[in-house]
Parts: C-alpha cells; structure tokens; sequence
C-alpha cells in the first residue's frame, strides 16, 4: 500500500443533509469534489476512513431511524475501508478512530465532508491535538446558513471561509482537491 501513513476521511456525506431544513448551503460541488479525492485515494491504495454521523436526536434527519442516516451514493465503504460511526461532531469521540490510526502506524489525515463548521472543523481540531497531520481539501466540504446571536442571517459562504481561515491559521493545511491528485 502506497502511503501508508495517510489516511482520507470522508465526514458525514449523508442523504440526510439534502433535507431542506438545513437551508441554503455554500458549495453544491462538494461532493463532486470529494468523490473526485476518494477516487484518487482508492487508486493510490491509501486507507479511506466512512464516518457517519448517527444521530440519537429522533428528529434530526441524521437519526439512525430516517432514510436520511444513508451514505450518499458513491460514498458507501468499499473493501478495505473502515465505516467509523459517532454521535458527536468528532469522529474521534467515543469511536475507536485514534486507536485504528494509530495501529495501522496513520500519521497524516486529509479531511472532506459535511458540515465545514461543525464535524470537520471539529475533527480537524482535534486531530492537530492529538498529533496527526492534518489537511482539509476546502472544496470538497460545505455548510449551511445559520441565525447569529443577535438574530442576523449569516451566509453560508462566510461560516465556510471563518472555519476554513481559523483551521488554515492554527490547525491544518488547508488547500484545494486539485493540488492533492498527485
């Protein structure tokens, strides 16, 4: 297996974030952009880590027991993939993610999925802590809207670049799905 110390992590690509309750989100292309690097990954013999977010909120279409907890199509786990479930934003939270990666002697991780703000940004985080390399390919993850504090609508586009600039300046390298199809 060529690098072998890297791991992809295809975050909450789910059925489930097409739900028009999440409003108008940033990026359509997303996950065009991520198959495109789990294509790449999965000729180049990398391991690619499946996280899903099953949700124990009935209501959220992310809950186990909604057709929306689906993986998206083209992002289902494939032989050799690992499917990591959590209940939080971090996919390191009450999973056995650290402890695979670290047994399979993973030192880099590159990130993609749903939501730039929240399950990514969270587990990139906590990656840069606990040690791994981490990159987030920008173009291949998305957020939705969400209401301010004070009320005031703040787009999708700008939640993205707030995450994308905090990550860059303290916790990953952030870059473009083109400049990893090497």
């Amino acid at each position: 297996m060529t690098g072998a110390g890297e791991a992809l992590l295809v975050i909450d690509m789910q059925v489930g974030f097409d739900d028009p309750r999440w409003g108008r989100r940033n990026n359509p292309n997303a996950e065009a952009q991520a198959r495109r690097l789990l294509d790449h990954w999965r000729n180049s013999r990398r391991q690619v880590v499946i996280v899903r977010h099953d949700s124990t909120d009935s209501a959220s279409p992310l809950s186990v027991a909604r057709p929306g907890n689906a993986l998206k199509p083209g992002f289902e786990p494939r032989n050799g993939d690992w499917l990591i479930r959590k209940r939080v934003n971090s996919a390191f939270i009450g999973t056995d993610l650290e402890a695979r990666l670290r047994s399979a002697g993973i030192r880099a991780l590159t990130l993609v999925g749903l939501t730039t703000d929240q399950c990514v940004s969270t587990t990139a985080r906590m990656a840069s802590n606990l040690g791994f390399g981490t990159t987030v390919a920008e173009d291949a993850c998305a957020c939705f809207a969400q209401n301010a504090t004070d009320g005031r609508k703040i787009t999708p586009e700008t939640i993205h670049l707030a995450h994308i600039t905090t990550l860059h300046t303290e916790f990953a390298r952030v870059v473009r799905v083109n400049q990893l199809l090497y």
